[in-house]
């Protein structure tokens, strides 16, 4: 299992190079790009655990990535650890005011880093900051933006859930299960890249269920469109033939029985429904009404079978 998603940002290829094989070594999944605005469009797609950034880059300096990273609601969580080879008071001040959670000078003991960024990672899942698997804000991050919105004149919230997530778990096992996770968080990123805003909010607060804050003038196509996407594109994650049956074989303990494929089930609320005193009412309303989607999508029973007259 891997110990995290890092990007590292390094326009450096000899150091890229060597971070990757030896941080891929000891059991992390790394990705390393040269450009500042490669790491932003690489952060929107795939939500890394921890960024390593470096502060000499050529299209742009690391203070400016750094800063847009943490004025974006979706990113502004994400651990970052300055690599460079300034070694000023004021430049170490620069990047911790900017946001930075610490900072490394080159040339610097790989192992120290290794532990900088395993305890970072550790410290931001201790917390209850973000989820491992999708890499999204969890626990007290989704509370913090919840009591946010509620400040706002305007909002909306919605509650997303995958739809017969464990079933596909219990047959495909754990490992696809997290890649479904990682898929579907991405997914919402990238329709709300498309679709939303930057001060839209994404947050998963734990096993298959999602959240989303936006306006109210944006909800219905970014939930329109996470729907759409959802149903059709996480068939590629199911073998051939259960496609091709549009559903699996299943034993509950009782049986074989058919289980349809994932499918995502949403629930809504604004602001213009009705007046909310504290978050736990807008969760909980937000749930019925996914449970209610989920009610009214949820595919007939086969008929069956009558019995011949003889």
């Amino acid at each position: 299992m891997s110990k995290g998603r890092v990007l590292v940002v390094e326009d450096d290829p000899d150091i890229g190079n060597m971070l990757k094989i030896y941080f891929t070594g000891q059991g992390y999944d790394i990705e390393v790009v040269t450009r500042g605005q490669t790491a932003l469009q690489t952060v929107q797609q795939k939500m890394p655990q921890l960024i390593v950034l470096d502060i000499n880059l050529p299209d742009t300096d690391g203070y400016t990535v750094c800063s847009t990273l943490r004025t974006n609601t979706r990113t502004k969580h994400v651990p970052i650890i300055f690599l460079t080879e300034k070694d000023d008071r004021s430049d170490r001040i620069a990047g911790l005011e900017l946001g930075a959670d610490d900072y490394i000078t080159k040339p610097f003991d790989i192992e120290e880093l290794r532990l900088r960024i395993a305890n970072s990672i550790r410290a931001s899942e201790r917390m209850g900051l973000t989820d491992p698997r999708s890499g999204l804000p969890s626990g007290r991050l989704i509370e913090d933006e919840l009591r946010d919105m509620m400040r706002r004149e305007k909002w909306a919230y919605a509650d997303l859930r995958i739809v017969e997530f464990e079933p596909f778990k219990d047959k495909y096992g754990f490992v696809a299960g997290d890649e479904v996770l990682r898929f579907t968080a991405m997914l919402i990123s990238d329709v709300v890249d498309q679709h939303g805003d930057p001060k839209d909010f994404i947050g998963h607060p734990g096993g298959d269920t999602f959240a989303l804050i936006t306006a109210v003038d944006r909800l219905e196509v970014l939930v329109s469109t996470v729907r759409k996407r959802f149903n059709e594109e996480v068939k590629s994650h199911y073998s051939f033939l259960d496609r091709e049956k549009g559903g699996m074989i299943v034993d509950d303990g009782q049986g074989e029985k058919r289980v349809p494929l994932m499918s995502i089930a949403i629930g809504t609320v604004t602001s213009e429904e009705r007046k909310f005193f504290d978050i736990r009412e807008v969760t909980e309303a937000a749930a019925e009404a996914r449970r209610q989607d989920q009610r009214r999508s949820r595919p007939a029973p086969p008929a069956q079978a009558q019995p011949r007259d003889k």
